[in-house]
């Protein structure tokens, strides 16, 4: 962790606490701290945090922040969860974040990516805001926002309030075609931003424009530029053609339009040549010396690591599918805990997120040190 970046722990202080100060045991700040400290040795409910906070003795409870030497009961962690104020909470882990990938560094315009997830356990349980979009460093993994929707439907209106709260000032968004809106677009600019855009049937003048304009290359060669790249993985070959163009500048009323793109996917199942061919159509606001083909087509394909490094590893390391916690903010605070976990082991150098959590089972106080929380104090 960069030496510039607050502690976690620091961070979750900033939390309120709704809990009148006569008759509480516990600080907040504690009980945030266990249940990361629990998820990142691999603990997935709030009744398994609990039962890991009883595992250590006093010492170990005392540096986490309890005043006592008994960890909160199931009951405690369930209250807590369910009445947190969690669009603060969501707010200081966020400003956390974009401290890091500030510190971080690496990258000219850091791209990032933003999509939905449906807590399917929380939904089928009658949870509202079942339905969370969130937004996480492409590079990094870390989640620099996230937001409860009622569904899938609301995306875009939740999108509005989730772009107000984002620093973009420099940065790449790239987003499904769901949210390839004008509006979209003239928010992003607005705060600063550029955007990378997939342009679908929702977008039908947008993509005949973009379609009509490729039937006929060599009238636009002088505009264009071409990237390709073959992945030989999984038992299968993938071949991804992009090709750039500055043409329509001018000639479409897209917010912010500098570039379209045409790309090309190929996969080849070798086992048995069968073969699947795709052709989609983007649009972005990044003029062509900014972002070529080759950039355009990394960050295409960057945007779905929001899935494999945080919706598959909440869903597959930490079970988040199968839990039904349905009351009050419970979900989200979960689903952001999670998030801030997977972090936490990334800026470690885990790539294998299970395999972090077994080895910080074996050793809890490295857990807390990723916090910020360290044996000798």
């Amino acid at each position: 962790m960069p030496a510039s970046v607050i502690p976690l722990i620091e961070v979750l202080v900033e939390v309120p606490d709704f809990r009148a100060a006569r008759g509480r045991r516990h600080s907040l700040v504690a009980i945030l701290a266990l249940a990361c400290a629990a998820m990142l040795c691999g603990y997935r409910s709030y009744g398994a945090i609990a039962e890991w906070g009883r595992n250590y003795g006093a010492p170990f409870l005392a540096a986490l922040g309890f005043k006592q030497a008994a960890a909160p009961c199931v009951g405690t962690l369930h209250f807590v969860f369910r009445h947190l104020d969690v669009a603060r909470l969501e707010a200081c882990l966020a400003q956390w974040a974009n401290q890091v990938l500030a510190a971080q560094g690496g990258e000219v315009r850091p791209a990032l990516a933003t999509d939905g997830k449906t807590l399917r356990g929380s939904q089928k349980g009658g949870a509202p805001g079942a339905h969370l979009l969130a937004t996480v460093s492409q590079r990094l993994g870390l989640t620099l926002g996230q937001c409860a929707v009622a569904d899938t439907s609301n995306e875009l209106t939740a999108m509005k309030a989730m772009l107000e709260g984002l620093l973009l000032t420099g940065r790449i968004i790239t987003a499904d075609a769901l949210h390839t809106q004008r509006s979209f677009a003239e928010a992003v600019l607005a705060a600063g931003g550029d955007y990378v855009l997939i342009a679908k049937e929702n977008q039908p003048q947008l993509c005949e424009d973009i379609r009509t304009l490729f039937q006929e290359p060599q009238v636009v060669r002088e505009t264009l530029t071409q990237a390709t790249t073959i992945d030989l993985a999984h038992g299968r070959i993938e071949v991804r053609h992009l090709i750039a163009s500055s043409a329509l500048v001018g000639y479409t009323p897209w917010p912010g339009l500098q570039q379209v793109f045409q790309l090309e996917r190929t996969i080849t199942i070798k086992k048995t040549g069968q073969r699947r061919h795709e052709i989609v159509y983007g649009v972005t606001s990044l003029l062509p010396q900014q972002a070529d083909a080759a950039r355009l087509l990394s960050l295409v394909r960057g945007h779905w690591r929001i899935e494999n490094r945080l919706h598959w590893v909440r869903d597959v390391t930490f079970d988040e599918d199968r839990s039904t916690v349905r009351c009050g903010s419970t979900p989200q605070v979960m689903a952001a805990l999670r998030n801030t976990t997977i972090a936490l082991a990334r800026l470690a150098g885990h790539t294998n997120i299970a395999a972090a959590c077994r080895q910080y089972a074996a050793r809890p106080w490295a857990a807390l040190a990723l916090l910020g929380i360290h044996a000798e104090n």
